[in-house]
């Protein structure tokens, strides 16, 4: 609303700019179920609808959604441990990374907009911008411990089992898909031709 600001004695504290603003969230890792390491990092696009409360409800909204971020994202992918190994995993496995990384976003949006709005910020979207993918086995253990040759070579041989367990399903949904397909195009093709020989009878009659 209108403010009178009498000079020397009256000062702006804050200034909050109402537009929509870009933040790029630092590199974060992640363990999926499928014991695979990703290094993720995204865009937030953010914007200030309560400059009173992005003003005395935090002190640096900017830092503290950015580490909101962060922290929802590898939450998203990191947060399940078995107690016998310490081996972290997450709570999706590589395949759903792919398919829903919409709803990855979604989910990070949504998480976000929970804990920010005692901070008047809201954010409109979030992008994850680069996926970097390597195999490890991820496993919490003091230094000076090693894990001994046989689990590490057990859980090797469960990474190599999903993931052809994965592949097989995948190629077998493509088959199916590919037959349906086919099988909608033979049928449709049939039904123009019945359509076009009923209307070439028609015309000669």
């Amino acid at each position: 609303g209108f403010n009178i600001l009498i000079p020397v004695i009256d000062r702006i504290r804050f200034v909050q700019s109402l537009r929509e603003i870009a933040i790029e969230i630092p590199q974060q890792g992640a363990i999926t179920l499928d014991n695979v390491q990703l290094q993720l990092d995204g865009v937030l696009y953010l914007r200030v609808i309560n400059p009173y409360k992005a003003s005395y409800g935090v002190e640096d909204p900017e830092f503290a959604v950015t580490q909101l971020a962060q922290t929802t994202m590898r939450s998203e992918a990191t947060c399940l441990k078995y107690p016998n190994l310490h081996v972290f995993v997450g709570k999706i496995n590589l395949d759903t990374v792919f398919r829903e990384r919409e709803q990855l976003n979604e989910n990070i949006v949504a998480a976000i907009n929970k804990a920010a709005e005692p901070w008047g910020i809201r954010c409109m979207r979030y992008e994850i911008r680069r996926l970097l993918i390597h195999l490890v086995l991820a496993v919490s253990m003091p230094r000076d411990m090693h894990m001994p040759a046989k689990i590490q070579e057990a859980m090797q041989m469960q990474v190599e089992a999903e993931r052809k367990k994965r592949a097989a399903i995948l190629e077998s949904e493509g088959t199916r898909e590919a037959a349906i397909n086919k099988a909608e195009g033979e049928k449709r093709a049939a039904v123009l031709a019945s359509e076009a020989k009923e209307t070439e009878q028609v015309l000669d009659q």
